[in-house]
């Protein structure tokens, strides 16, 4: 039997672009030969929906585009994902499904059976479990279909409380005894920089463990925070990869899988953690501007690296033409903040402005002066900066239709490092879910080919620039530091006596998670944040924003 594994970037709830791109690679593996053509989890309508599925016109549009592509399945079969009507009178209205078209209409329905309801998904919500247990019987053929989730029942994690032996039950171990030849699993496993290897791992795991071949086919593309890598794969019963699609590209392989335990493994090295969060960046900006019918983009450049290393990835994804910044000094910018920025513009070939605002600073302080009387200077002053940058910005976006991008990283997002209303304004953040010393990394990785990231702005201490000769480090810890501490209490959820037991210093990790528990109030205005690792601020992390919980 020959199988296609197809990996596609789905538009959710554009119905007419997903059907086509489905039918156009069933009709071609047709004239290839292929006999089953596999797409992805809830292909048909986009992943993840959300609360379009709550829309009966939602669920009944799926449902008609499931029946139109089957009509297309003449001498070949099908397997797509899309959101199915539960038949009982009790539960959740929906399930997720994998649908079996064949002869031209609906053969038969696999519903999923392990619901994730935990960081960025929330399935539970929607859907109601599966129970039965079968095969699909097709061409002499006895295949099993699981859907994403339903491989990753025993991932037993000491280090996330949270979910550690989550599921009661194992869909493998309930199709195993009905004897599969092989089994389909289709997924919309969202990227992150070390889930590609974690995914390789419990596909494989499974395969041998029960001595079958295994077809898992993801999707690729960014639906807004959440960017999917592809990746999809074949392994054989030996738990061996013996192909393996490309990853943030759409593609699909054909595979013979009669032939599959006789193919040597496809050898597979490890990718760079900072290369693929630049590849997902990239792809993550470049969807969302496509998907949402945007074209330009604007920043601030203030000569800083966060905002070099925005400009340098918007460049890539949506081209230079597209890109325009604005400097922005105050009475207490350097020289080289703008020397630097423009030789950065230089470098990008995007269309700069420059916009001084200690004129405008000046006629705040003096509207405000009858108001603060003769009391010290001190964040007011510094926040009021940040504001009149922001409020230009937008004022850009505005006048221009450019969608601002944030250029906020991670690191300062934590700590609260960051002015409402100011430098944290945009349409979409992205490096917010990347540390300040990753930003380096990716500034380094950026230049491997030659300088693009002017090295003045790679090596300067880092500075908000909002008062004389100010440096990030007089109020955070060195970022070396910080970020490894962040990383604990964010990313692995550990707590702070135990991140002090590795050998932190207590006064920086009892500062560090002060500080990150006291701002969650200003993540929670924050725009979207493109999701490149295990846990990142948004949709996947939910802390009460009144909370006295201080278990420092």
């Amino acid at each position: 039997m020959k199988l296609a594994l197809v990996q596609l970037n789905y538009h959710i709830g554009n119905f007419e672009s997903n059907s086509e791109k489905i039918i156009s690679h069933i009709q071609d593996a047709k004239g290839r030969g292929v006999d089953l053509v596999i797409f992805s989890e809830l292909a048909v309508c986009g992943y993840p929906p959300l609360d379009l599925l709550t829309r009966k016109e939602f669920v009944e549009a799926s449902i008609n585009t499931i029946e139109t592509i089957a009509s297309h399945c003449q001498g070949i079969g099908a397997v797509v994902g899309g959101p199915s009507l539960n038949p009982e009178t009790r539960g959740k209205q929906l399930h997720n499904t994998a649908w079996f078209l064949a002869d031209g209409k609906v053969k038969d329905v696999v519903h999923k059976t392990l619901l994730p309801n935990y960081d960025v998904f929330d399935e539970y919500r929607y859907f109601q479990a599966n129970q039965e247990f079968k095969v699909i019987n097709y061409k002499g053929r006895r295949i099993a279909i699981t859907i994403c989730e339903d491989l990753w029942d025993d991932q037993p994690s000491e280090a996330d409380f949270a979910r550690n032996n989550l599921y009661t039950l194992s869909p493998m171990q309930k199709l195993a005894p009905l004897k599969p030849d092989f089994m389909i699993n289709i997924a919309a496993s969202p990227f992150s920089y070390h889930q590609e290897n974690v995914r390789k791992q419990v596909v494989c795991k499974k395969a041998a463990e029960y001595n079958m071949p295994i077809a898992y086919v993801n999707q690729i593309g960014a639906n807004t925070e959440l960017i999917f890598d592809g990746g999809s794969m074949m392994v054989n019963s030996e738990g061996n990869i013996t192909h393996k699609l490309s990853t943030f590209s759409e593609s699909f392989r054909d595979i013979d899988i009669d032939s599959v335990d006789n193919v040597s493994s496809d050898q597979l090295s490890e990718t760079n953690p900072i290369e693929l969060i630049h590849n997902g960046l990239i792809l993550g900006i470049r969807d969302y501007f496509q998907k949402s019918g945007l074209q330009k983009a604007v920043l601030g450049l203030s000569g800083g690296i966060d905002s070099a290393v925005t400009a340098a990835l918007a460049v890539k994804a949506l081209g230079a033409e597209n890109v325009h910044g604005l400097l922005l000094p105050s009475q207490y910018s350097s020289g080289h903040s703008v020397s630097d920025a423009e030789a950065l513009a230089k470098n990008l070939g995007i269309e700069t402005h420059i916009v001084a605002i200690r004129d405008i600073y000046q006629s705040i302080e003096d509207a405000m002066k009858p108001v603060f009387g003769d009391r010290k200077p001190d964040v007011t002053e510094e926040n009021i900066q940040a504001r009149i940058r922001g409020l230009l910005l937008m004022a850009y976006s505005n006048k221009f239709g450019h969608i601002l991008l944030n250029t906020s990283n991670k690191s300062e997002a934590a700590v609260g490092y960051g002015t409402l209303y100011g430098d944290m304004n945009g349409g979409l953040s992205v490096l917010g879910d990347v540390y300040k010393t990753d930003v380096f990394n990716l500034a380094r990785y950026l230049n491997r080919g030659g300088e693009v990231i002017p090295e003045n702005i790679i090596v300067k201490p880092p500075s908000a620039e909002l008062r004389p000769d100010q440096k990030d480090s007089d109020s955070l810890p060195d970022y070396d530091v910080l970020d490894k501490v962040l990383f604990r209490y964010i990313e692995l959820n550990r707590s702070p006596q135990s991140i002090i037991e590795e050998g932190f210093s207590e006064e920086v990790v009892r500062k560090a998670v002060r500080l990150v528990n006291f701002n969650e109030y200003k993540r929670f205005q924050t725009p979207p944040i493109l999701r490149v690792s295990g846990k990142a601020f948004g949709v996947g992390r939910r802390m009460p924003l009144v909370a006295r919980y201080e278990k420092l």
